[in-house]
């Protein structure tokens, strides 16, 4: 029997004006942002809603405003359209939303965890500024085997077959991507000042562990995959791997092969943008992959299952 799994998305996704269409016109998902806001000390939906970008993609600000947006479109989602996932997935950060979908902790608590997240990310990258470039074209193992030949570069993000990004240091990452070239394929630098997932973000994730150990986990009543392992985990391991997550890379393009092998034929991205629907259609495009994100995206998906 075919199955659903709902996406959650990571930085890169954030957008001026993200959750606020949703705001206006669903209760839900304005008592999320209100809540969100409280616990977070500062007018989230005002980051979100007019920005400017700059402000926005502040890593201490953006980690939270995507999980914010995302368990604002997946209340909406629930309560307008009744559709439920089989199971749940987050790339990055989006594994908060994803954790919170799968009722392992309530939104107080994964917002606040989120925010510390945050913070501790910036100030790693604060104080040991790094470089990330997304490697297009080769194949997975090329891309390992140029940053095992480098010094201080790793892979951090398995987003789809011929995309790979690296991360680490400034000399490290130019290494590689002079390698890349010479290779056949293409580098892409990304707008960012920090080495995230990768072992430059080791002092973050000790920073991090109180506040991750501080929370209780319940179990999971929705099914959740981890893109740190690639495979399904327990609500005892969540704590775990939510340290593990900054330093390690992001293993989506094998997390959606899993589920694909374990029969999810749709794919459901809730939050910003629809950037995981992209990368899942590359991934296998058999899939059904869609993004629900506005009114008007919560207005297709009841159509659909009202003509279905």
């Amino acid at each position: 029997m075919a199955k659903i799994a709902f996406c959650f998305p990571g930085q890169g996704s954030q957008r001026v004006g993200m959750g606020e269409e949703l705001v206006q016109q669903f209760p839900e998902a304005a008592e999320v942002f209100a809540e969100a806001s409280d616990v977070l000390g500062f007018d989230l939906g005002k980051v979100c809603f007019t920005g400017p970008i700059e402000e926005l993609s502040r890593t201490e600000l953006t980690q939270p405003a995507l999980v914010t947006t995302s368990i604002a479109a997946l209340r909406v989602v629930g309560e307008r359209t009744g559709l439920a996932p089989d199971v749940v997935v987050g790339h990055s950060v989006g594994e908060y939303a994803a954790l919170y979908a799968a009722g392992a902790a309530d939104l107080a608590s994964v917002i606040r965890l989120v925010g510390e997240r945050g913070v501790v990310t910036a100030a790693a990258a604060a104080a040991d500024p790094g470089a990330m470039a997304a490697v297009l074209k080769l194949d997975d193992n090329v891309v390992e085997e140029l940053c095992a030949a480098a010094t201080d570069v790793w892979p951090a993000n398995y987003n789809c077959p011929g995309q790979v990004v690296i991360s680490g240091r400034e000399s490290g990452v130019a290494e590689v991507s002079d390698r890349v070239k010479d290779a056949g394929g293409k580098v892409i630098r990304l707008r960012v000042t920090g080495a995230f997932h990768s072992p430059l973000m080791g002092g973050a994730a000790d920073r991090f562990r109180p506040a991750v150990e501080a929370v209780y986990y319940a179990p999971l009543s929705t099914p959740s995959i981890s893109t740190v392992t690639s495979t399904m985990e327990t609500h005892d391991r969540v704590a775990e791997l939510l340290v593990d997550q900054l330093s390690a890379p992001v293993r989506f393009t094998q997390a959606v092969q899993s589920l694909i092998a374990d029969g999810v034929d749709t794919f459901v991205e809730i939050g910003s943008g629809n950037v995981l629907a992209g990368l899942i259609k590359r991934i296998d495009d058999s899939a059904t992959a869609m993004a629900v994100g506005t009114p008007d995206d919560v207005a297709a998906v009841r159509e659909s299952l009202a003509n279905a």
